[in-house]
């Protein structure tokens, strides 16, 4: 009996030390995952671009203001990739414009036929401005008196000239009602200059070095978006915003400009949790000092400015951020 009692004792005491061993373990292994370093790409854009710095300047922040956190921001090719790169699960994060964003998440226009299902929205964060210019010697005064003029609409394919068809669109034109060239910044510029061109539609950040050469060498007049077209856009494509174009910023043009914007957008994978995402929100949000110290377009982001011209919908992490300092209530 004696000796019974020493061997269930016995055999207690292993399975004991055998539950106190797996406890161990498994608290080992919480606090190794806790504690893991997280390793995420943003993918940015040309080395010689906007994109790439900007991106650099966010992930520095993310890097230094939350534990365990390690982001680089990687070179690409922009937005379109970017967004590809989100889906395919080869990259969590990417900057990238907003209207090409709605586009591979709806499957259309340049992605038509390719929808993008795992991609969705940090924040916008500063304007791209739909810049209309023209000759001096034109006469034109609207876009609605581009019809049979010689414009250029950026290169085939790209994202202004989706830009220059959705607003000719709002003046009831289309591109059979213009003389259409797919030219890049510096042609249309040069091509205005020399009098091969009457005008072009330029997407870019203000000011513009291909337009500001303009300026200075043959001149330029900003085009005007009017009120009532620029309501009947925005309608239709959610992710356009109101502007102006200060007066000065280029050599002859003294008025501000009433114009249309798409914004720099922070896109995120679907497939992150909503901790690490909001962690991430606050982060950058809270830190707008340091963006603004690392890259100048840093200057123009707020929070308040971040949930405007979004038509892809925000991560919940992203989401619960905005809404616990009050700017969604929904």
């Amino acid at each position: 009996m004696h000796q019974l009692r020493r061997i269930t004792m016995k055999k207690v005491f292993k399975a004991s030390l055998a539950l106190l061993a797996a406890a161990l373990i498994f608290s080992g292994c919480s606090k190794s995952n806790a504690n893991a370093k997280k390793d995420y790409i943003l993918a940015t854009g040309g080395t010689s671009g906007t994109y790439y710095p900007f991106g650099g300047a966010i992930a520095n922040i993310w890097n230094t203001k939350i534990a365990n956190m390690n982001v680089t921001a990687q070179a690409t090719g922009a937005s379109a990739e970017n967004l590809r790169l989100i889906n395919k699960g080869e990259a969590e994060f990417g900057t990238v414009q907003n209207d090409v964003m709605d586009y591979a998440y709806h499957g259309t226009d340049m992605f038509a036929g390719e929808k993008l299902s795992n991609i969705m929205t940090i924040g916008t964060m500063y304007p791209e401005v739909v810049q209309i210019a023209v000759s001096e010697k034109s006469g034109i005064k609207s876009v609605a008196d581009f019809r049979g003029k010689r414009i250029s609409v950026g290169d085939a394919g790209s994202g202004v000239e989706f830009n220059a068809k959705q607003i000719l669109e709002g003046y009831g034109l289309t591109f059979d009602d213009i003389k259409k060239s797919n030219l890049s910044f510096k042609e249309s510029a040069e091509g205005i200059q020399n009098g091969t061109l009457d005008g072009c539609f330029i997407t870019a950040g203000v000011p513009n070095s291909a337009l500001q050469e303009l300026a200075f060498t043959a001149g330029l007049v900003l085009i005007p978006i009017d009120k009532d077209a620029a309501d009947v856009i925005c309608d239709k494509y959610g992710f356009y915003t109101y502007t102006t174009i200060p007066g000065g910023t280029y050599k002859g043009t003294d008025t501000d400009t009433p114009a249309l914007a798409i914004k720099a957008t922070l896109a995120v994978s679907s497939k992150l949790d909503e901790d690490t995402v909001y962690e991430m929100t606050k982060a950058l949000f809270e830190n707008l000092d340091e963006l603004a110290r690392g890259h100048a377009k840093g200057k123009e982001v707020t929070a308040e400015s971040a949930i405007t011209g979004v038509s892809v919908p925000f991560h919940p992490g992203a989401k619960k951020y905005f809404k616990e300092i009050g700017l969604i209530v929904y």
